[in-house]
């Protein structure tokens, strides 16, 4: 489970200087528990520090991206949405209505991945598998 702790860890140790706004965006993402967007992580960041600017905003994603805490969620308008990382292998559903976002593991693409391969010549490291359509609530 994500919790501020982890997170001022994660961010701590990889030698980013914790500022008051960082804090307050590391605090929102552990709170949420959910996919927000940058937007969204930005309001409820400016409400704990008002000097929480979107370009700190931003660079706490990617720092915290990098560390594996969290992972970043394609939306279908193009933008991005931050959720909690699982461990190990995951996936998302994405509700076009309400953009929740839920976790899935199995997504058995090996054959796939195998055909992929053999025909472009590539060697596939990893994959991101997202799927979108409308959660139980909006359908």
């Amino acid at each position: 489970m994500l919790t501020e702790t982890s997170l001022v860890e994660a961010f701590a140790a990889r030698g980013y200087k914790l500022t008051q706004p960082r804090r307050a965006v590391l605090k929102v993402i552990a709170e949420a528990g959910a996919s927000l967007s940058p937007a969204e992580i930005h309001a409820r960041a400016k409400k704990m520090h008002a000097r929480t600017g979107l370009v700190t905003v931003y660079r706490t994603l990617e720092a915290l991206v990098e560390c594996g805490s969290i992972r970043k969620v394609h939306q279908t308008d193009g933008c991005h949405s931050y959720a909690p990382a699982s461990e190990g292998h995951a996936h998302h559903v994405i509700c076009e209505k309400c953009h929740a976002v839920t976790e899935f593991d199995n997504c058995d693409l090996a054959d796939l991945l195998k055909a992929v391969q053999r025909r472009t010549g590539f060697k596939v490291e990893s994959h991101w598998l997202e799927l979108f359509g409308l959660c139980p609530n909006c359908k």
